[in-house]
């Protein structure tokens, strides 16, 4: 894998770079992130409806392609919803292929996808045991600085957890990019690659013997109470959009059990359902923006009516009166392993 700057430090302890960094986090559409509540587009709280909202709503976790990044308060805001979110049943069998790896004994050697800010770091490192070595992978410097300053500094067990960054396309990620890897993780990432970078994901996985832990996956369902008439609608044209420039969408979880299957692997989906109530308000308010954004930029037809449905949903949202279930899947696929996994 090409990169073009590695930071490395220890949780907690002092940044080095390979090169400057740009001071100016952008949104997921290319403009410079507003100061004050960002949504999943980069776009301002109170944002009209039917604006280019290029990749609103999509994940979040994840190294957007080449021309969009995601904003830092983006993925801040989600951060406890994918906490709760995420499948702990996948832990226990992952646990167990672990321990069972050659070289445990030297500790785990972890590469995020898409890392983020580095959410799926502190939410997985404190659940395993031993000594760790994340290496974070992302398009953008400044999110991969935020990780390693927020980087866990222990295991469950109490070891240390220590962090490597790399830039670079993980849609070009091979083999030997894994070599001496023990994990490989994601959130939010699968839904925003193509079929070829799929394929390309788990062929790595498969060449390298390593485990994956890929989570919340949205699905194409969401529902919604109260109901309301253009709920499906909404939801229709918003898979669609998921569904543009060849991206996979809520096809992906499908086409990434059929690639890792094929390649050997064992096979496990759980349910992660965002469970969005009067907790989670203010990441309700932006998921709603960009939920109705994207449908909106796929089928500008809607947007008159779509203003009304998302002056209704906000003030219901407000009130206290709107629940929301983001349908997602995690999915953990264990290789035949190989002579070179430690």
């Amino acid at each position: 894998m090409t990169t073009s700057a590695d930071m490395t430090m220890s949780a907690g302890g002092p940044l080095s770079t390979g090169g400057p960094l740009p001071t100016g986090a952008t949104g997921s559409s290319g403009t410079p992130a507003a100061a004050g509540p960002v949504g999943p587009a980069g776009v301002a709280a109170g944002a009209p409806v039917g604006g280019v909202l290029s990749m609103a709503g999509r994940g979040g976790d994840t190294p957007a392609p080449e021309d969009h990044q995601y904003a830092p308060q983006w993925l801040e805001l989600r951060e406890s919803a994918d906490a709760d979110a995420r499948a702990v049943d996948l832990l226990d069998p992952l646990r167990i292929r672990l321990a069972n790896l050659p070289g445990r004994a030297t500790g785990l050697t972890v590469h995020d996808l898409g890392c983020g800010t580095g959410s799926m770091g502190r939410w997985l490192a404190p659940r395993l045991d031993g000594a760790q070595r994340w290496v974070l992978h992302d398009q953008d410097p400044n999110l991969l600085r935020l990780a390693v300053a927020r980087a866990p500094r222990a295991a469950a067990d109490g070891s240390p957890v220590t962090v490597t960054t790399r830039r670079g396309d993980i849609g070009r990620l091979t083999a030997a990019d894994l070599d001496g890897a023990s994990l490989v993780t994601a959130s939010a990432l699968l839904d925003v690659l193509t079929r070829e970078e799929i394929e390309a994901l788990a062929a790595a996985c498969a060449g390298a013997g390593v485990p994956a832990l890929l989570t919340l996956s949205v699905v194409g369902r969401v529902d919604l109470v109260p109901a309301h008439p253009m709920d499906a609608e909404i939801a229709e044209a918003f898979n669609a959009h998921q569904r543009a420039s060849d991206l996979l969408g809520p096809d992906a979880i499908t086409t990434a059990c059929e690639a890792f299957a094929q390649r050997g692997a064992t096979v496990r989906v759980n349910p992660s359902p965002w469970q969005l109530d009067t907790r989670h308000t203010a990441l309700t308010e932006e998921w709603l923006r960009g939920w109705v954004g994207a449908a909106c930029e796929q089928r500008p037809e809607l947007t008159e009516r779509a203003e009304a449905y998302l002056r209704d949903r906000l003030a219901a949202n407000a009130a206290g009166e709107l629940r929301v279930v983001v349908h997602h899947s995690d999915l953990l696929a264990l290789p035949r392993p190989t002579g070179g996994a430690s």
